[in-house]
């Protein structure tokens, strides 16, 4: 479990960051209402939530996840085609949460609840179909308990943690998460490959250029308004974006672009060849971001 902490950042194009001139009168640290004091990561809540993360990240560890699956990624170092990883990677997702054989899991014919399909593959794909949905509410309160960082949005706006859309979120999430087997640990799993597969993928960087499209910037928090085109955001918890500058217009007349550190990747449609739908799509954990901003 760690505890607090906080700190500053800018940006410069497709992955590469400016490292001079911290941000001037800039809040830089996450606020205290986005976040939990605790969580289960190897840096606290405020600062892989605040602005000097987005500026110079580092690498992202879940307490224990790459330990436990060891013989995992001493297995994927000696494949060299990535399908041939995501295949080893299904395989021992099926092997260690009995995906395929339930009943090796404790289920039987006369549980109450038919929840063992309620599987990592499931919540992705209900993510990407809606992400205000039980499967979004599960994998927001996965990312609230592993990072530290609360959602802000949820079929509405949470801004009030005894108001309606935060019990909404709650009543969705335990919705999601009863009977599963196993399933934070599933996403746990999940996040580490992703990150495995994107330090192999792009050697050496540190970031993504991504985008996002919205109807409303006030569907976003800004905290600070840099200049006419660039802002500092405070992103939910969990959030949707491209790679692909023209799709993103389909989706809002504005677009976002942001320098996302891969370390904030929790998943991508390409991870998993045929198993995830969406096309060049990234699913991001939030916090602070300078993005800047287009309207179409």
């Amino acid at each position: 479990m760690k505890q607090d902490s906080s700190h500053t950042q800018t940006h410069k194009g497709d992955g590469e960051h400016n490292k001079e001139a911290p941000f001037v009168g800039v809040a830089t640290s996450l606020p205290r209402y986005a976040r939990l004091p605790i969580n289960r990561c190897n840096l606290p809540a405020d600062i892989l939530g605040g602005l000097t993360f987005q500026r110079t990240p580092v690498a992202l560890e879940l307490d224990g996840v790459a330990q436990f699956h060891h013989g995992l990624f001493e297995l994927l170092d000696k494949l060299d085609d990535a399908h041939e990883r995501a295949r080893a990677f299904g395989i021992h997702m099926n092997a260690c949460f009995y995906l395929d054989q339930p009943e090796q899991a404790g289920y039987t014919e006369s549980t109450l609840h038919k929840r063992f399909k309620a599987d990592y593959l499931r919540m992705m794909r209900g993510w990407s179909f809606d992400s205000d949905g039980a499967e979004g509410a599960a994998l927001k309160g996965w990312v609230e308990s592993r990072f530290g960082l609360l959602p802000r949005h949820h079929g509405g706006q949470i801004r009030d943690f005894s108001g309606e859309a935060y019990r909404g979120y709650l009543e969705r999430r335990a919705t999601a998460l009863y009977g599963t087997n196993a399933l934070e640990s599933q996403l746990d799993l999940l996040y580490t490959y992703c990150q495995y597969e994107l330090a192999r993928q792009h050697p050496g960087q540190t970031h993504l250029t991504l985008y996002r499209g919205v109807n409303r910037m006030d569907e976003h928090e800004t905290l600070e308004t840099l200049d006419n085109k660039n802002r500092i955001v405070l992103l939910n918890n969990l959030n949707s974006f491209t790679a692909n500058r023209e799709r993103a217009d389909e989706f809002g007349d504005y677009l976002l672009t942001a320098q996302v550190p891969l370390a904030k990747v929790f998943c991508y449609s390409k991870l998993l060849p045929g198993m995830l739908q969406g096309e060049d799509e990234y699913t991001v954990i939030g916090g602070l971001y300078e993005v800047s901003i287009a309207a179409y």
